[in-house]
């Protein structure tokens, strides 16, 4: 499985996992709005994030979907509220919230520009 990148018409970059050579080149988000593979941001540089990437959705610190409620509520109770969306994966509102909700976890990013 690989990630792919797709951006939204109001310019948020969302990650999605697919097996090799079978990503699509559009795909339906759960608002119902359509995002637009960006291989730029897949072969491109990484650059530091800024305030037009946020809210990011993590799939790298995604858990089961069925262990959604689980990780939000321990978030929750750490401190750090946070969606989590159907799929599983924390939706983090910027980087300072997402460096807390993954050290509140005992995790880190070690590109995560922060």
């Amino acid at each position: 499985m690989a990630i792919f990148c797709y951006k939204t018409k109001d310019g948020n970059i969302v990650d999605r996992s697919y097996p090799c050579g079978k990503a699509p080149n559009r795909i339906k988000l759960d608002d119902g709005s359509e995002a637009k593979r960006f291989l730029a941001a897949e072969l491109g540089s990484v650059s530091v994030p800024s305030e037009k990437n946020w809210p990011l959705t993590c799939i790298a610190s995604g858990v089961h979907p069925e262990q959604r409620q689980e990780l939000s509520d321990y978030l929750k109770n750490k401190g750090v509220p946070t969606e989590v969306n159907k799929d599983g994966d924390p939706v983090y509102r910027s980087a300072a919230h997402r460096k807390k909700a993954l050290k509140a976890r005992g995790m880190f990013d070690r590109a995560g520009y922060y």
